[in-house]
């Protein structure tokens, strides 16, 4: 076991979410009349960081849907990552555990996305073995289901999309051996490519453990084409944290067990300096939670690598 982060976020409860009743009427309206049958239950989905609608919809007739709705002119940057979330989702290959798109549309100012519904629960917090060891297994059979990569469009590469975290380690030269770490951050091209489709935000509150045990990654929001263990490593960032052996884990791990030490120290030194930084921004009044969340994850990503590259204090 590794020495637990402690935390006070409110894991599963991090979001501040438009509700289905507050949506206009006639987008209400639409959305049932496709349904076929009237909406007598929504229940707000309040883990996350953003304010758009995200909740469970059960109808008059039993059917359970997961809808996502976002007003393109209130809620604008929400509104274009539904739109491509959209995409994304429908172009994922059938055998990646991942929610399907029902469909979606645009109209009356609003993109409304509706997924199908998976019953199940949200990892432990804190992390369990096993908890981690059906994340990650889920994981391993993504990436290979995801390479190549389909066929998406938009779609980056993650040399592309990360392009601007190394600089992030020049506001953090307070910290010692900051120098060190930007060093390496500076070289995730080296290590980052691939052909695979990865996830890049595997969290906690993006997983979902069905009764069956199996495990359905969501939230396809920010996926790029790069190296297939990327998804692998960041999912330990919360089992990291509170304190589970994640050293053991990549021992043995199938993608991770054949990455060269260095190059996971590479991503770590990456995604740190953007934690770390991010941290120090306002925090939005419509995400109270999500400051302190990256805080936190910094904290640990930063004494994680400094236990792997030997720097004290």
């Amino acid at each position: 076991m590794t020495a637990a982060h402690p935390t006070t976020i409110p894991h599963g409860r991090t979001a501040r979410r438009l509700e289905w009743a507050y949506l206009p009427p006639m987008v209400r309206t639409s959305v049932e009349r496709r349904l076929g049958s009237k909406v007598v239950d929504a229940a707000s989905c309040d883990a996350g960081f953003t304010p758009g609608l995200a909740s469970v919809l059960t109808c008059a007739d039993g059917g359970r849907y997961f809808v996502k709705a976002a007003s393109t002119k209130a809620q604008r940057m929400f509104a274009d990552s539904y739109r491509l979330e959209a995409l994304k989702l429908a172009a994922l290959p059938a055998d990646v555990p991942a929610p399907r798109l029902l469909w979606s549309q645009e109209e009356h100012d609003w993109i409304v996305l509706v997924i199908e519904y998976v019953a199940g629960r949200a990892p432990q917090r804190p992390w369990t073995d096993a908890d981690l060891a059906a994340s990650s297994g889920m994981l391993v059979a993504t990436a290979r289901a995801l390479t190549p990569a389909p066929a998406v469009t938009p779609l980056d590469t993650f040399a592309e999309e990360f392009a601007a975290f190394p600089a992030y380690w020049s506001s953090l030269t307070h910290i010692r051996y900051a120098d060190q770490a930007a060093a390496l951050a500076a070289r995730y091209t080296e290590v980052c490519e691939g052909d695979t489709l990865v996830h890049t935000d595997v969290r906690d509150d993006n997983l979902i453990i069905r009764d069956d045990g199996a495990v359905v990654l969501c939230d396809w929001n920010w996926p790029v084409v790069g190296a297939a263990w990327i998804d692998s490593l960041l999912l330990l960032i919360g089992p990291r944290g509170d304190g589970l052996d994640v050293a053991a884990h990549i021992a043995t791990h199938p993608l991770l067990s054949e990455v060269e030490p260095e190059a996971i120290d590479i991503l770590l030194a990456l995604v740190t300096g953007y934690f770390l930084k991010s941290a120090e921004a306002p925090v939005p009044p419509t995400s109270p939670h999500m400051r302190d969340a990256q805080r936190w994850q910094g904290e640990v990503c930063w004494a994680w690598l400094a236990e792997r590259r030997g720097w004290s204090g």
